[in-house]
């Protein structure tokens, strides 16, 4: 077969999640020559089989909550079902629309959409097998590496065999789960056992460690652990999974040890949650001059520059904080550095929010990060029944909480654990960026009964400095 002639463009983008498609987007309407090679999800993850998708369908298990909790709030149910296979359809049709919209965002900045499987078979140059049948080479002044992530499945013995859900099958299903096993105890695990339960399934979480959420503050935990047992959602910490046994969806064993006693769990469907791992395998990185760390991901500077002249990494695949909004800030970095000036990933904010109900959002420094650094703060914390407007909405559970700096009014860290957890962090997270001291929310007029009315309550709470 004769080698083909590499076609020439100015930028080339491997894989269309947020990053890249946004830099091949901004770049294309420059008038550079852009090509974004996607084998599967138009847009990437996060529009298609992650964070859009999957707070579709906990909003959808919210609504249900409402119906179970109907009584509180004097209205009457009767006869009151689930279909997951409406649940899923709404899901289905927000993700066409989401795709639609991408397809028409490419199609006026002029950026190619290349649907197929990229690899390097040299430096900046790339090998595509086209999704509908052929091969194009394409070599690019400046290359992208955008390819993401995807649910790690641990080497347990018997689990693969076992066909596990991940995220991607867990919210494609059209039955509810009879008995469902959650492995892992991080974000995507309590998000989708939490929307299982309210579902109708029977839910067990197993986790490796002491405690979900591990690395969070105690107060943190302790209170998820009690909202999720106030569901009927079985939590089993310190387990260590021997061997799993038979078919996810027609009936499962797992085989474990707990504290030192062996334990044997049965259910139906086993939903593993245990973290994710870099695509970068197999897509001939070592031809192209582009080295990997030892877990996977691209190596890259702070600038997003790999080890090959004119080659970035963008995202998961190049080990930035996992999250959509970090790939954007990502796609910041590259499209000002290859403007020509100096951008760079280190000393950013990094916020977060999980989407259980109540939700938990967190931006700078938690307790046990600040005492781990040795960083002195004065602690304000407030129950999130001191929110008025929580109880208009009969949403009381939670808690807020501040980190101040003991010698100036400097904000450190601030923790939400209640509803609307990711619309406050917002406002604490501008403050923090632009210097305000904790007295500015403290004597600001937010609107009454809204939840940043609470922040005026917090901070009216921070101890005075001692000398």
């Amino acid at each position: 077969m004769p080698t083909l002639q590499p076609e020439e463009y100015d930028l080339i983008v491997l894989g269309s999640g947020e990053a890249g498609k946004y830099i091949a987007w901004t770049e294309a309407r420059k008038g550079m020559r852009t090509a974004v090679i996607e084998r599967k999800y138009v847009g990437g993850s996060c529009p298609n089989i992650a964070c859009l998708p999957s707070k579709n369908v906990v909003h959808s298990a919210k609504v249900a909550s409402y119906f179970w909790r109907s009584a509180e709030f004097g209205i009457t149910k009767e006869n009151c079902q689930i279909s997951m296979s409406a649940v899923r359809d709404r899901k289905r049709k927000m993700v066409d629309d989401l795709v639609e919209m991408h397809l028409g965002i490419f199609k006026a900045s002029g950026a190619e959409l290349i649907p197929g499987s990229g690899r390097f078979v040299g430096p900046k140059t790339i090998e595509i097998a086209l999704s509908g049948g052929g091969t194009r080479v394409l070599r690019g002044d400046k290359v992208v590496i955008s390819t993401g992530s995807r649910a790690k499945i641990d080497p347990i013995p018997g689990l693969a065999e076992a066909g596990p859900l991940t995220h991607v099958e867990a919210l494609e299903l059209d039955q509810i789960p009879g008995r469902l096993l959650v492995i892992g105890g991080g974000y995507i695990g309590l998000e989708l056992a939490q929307a299982m339960r309210r579902f109708g399934s029977a839910v067990t979480i197993i986790d490796r460690n002491s405690r979900l959420l591990h690395r969070e503050d105690h107060d943190v935990t302790d209170l998820l652990h009690g909202f999720l047992r106030e569901e009927g959602i079985e939590i089993l910490t310190n387990v260590r999974i021997g061997r799993a046994e038979g078919k996810s969806s027609e009936g499962v064993r797992i085989h474990a040890t707990r504290d030192g006693s062996e334990i044997t769990l049965e259910g139906t469907h086993i939903l593993v949650a245990t973290g994710r791992t870099p695509n970068t395998e197999g897509i001939g990185l070592e031809l192209a001059g582009v080295e990997t760390t030892e877990r996977g991901f691209v190596r890259v500077n702070e600038r997003l520059e790999t080890t090959a002249p004119g080659v970035w990494a963008v995202g998961d695949c190049a080990g930035s904080p996992h999250f959509t909004h970090i790939a954007f800030d990502d796609f910041r970095v590259v499209r000002d550095n290859l403007a020509g000036k100096q951008r760079v990933t280190t000393g950013r904010q990094v916020p977060f929010c999980m989407f259980t109900d109540p939700e938990f959002a967190r931006i700078g420094l938690s307790e046990t990060e600040a005492r781990e650094q040795g960083i002195a703060y004065r602690l304000a914390k407030i129950p999130m029944v001191s929110v008025l407007r929580t109880r208009t909405l009969s949403e009381t559970r939670g808690f807020l909480k501040a980190l101040i700096d003991t010698k100036s009014d400097r904000i450190l860290g601030f923790t939400a654990l209640g509803v609307e957890a990711g619309e406050l962090i917002a406002v604490v997270q501008v403050a923090m960026l632009t210097g305000l001291p904790y007295t500015a929310l403290r004597d600001v007029i937010f609107t009454h009964p809204t939840m940043p009315e609470g922040l005026t309550v917090l901070f009216s709470a921070v101890p005075a400095v001692t000398s």
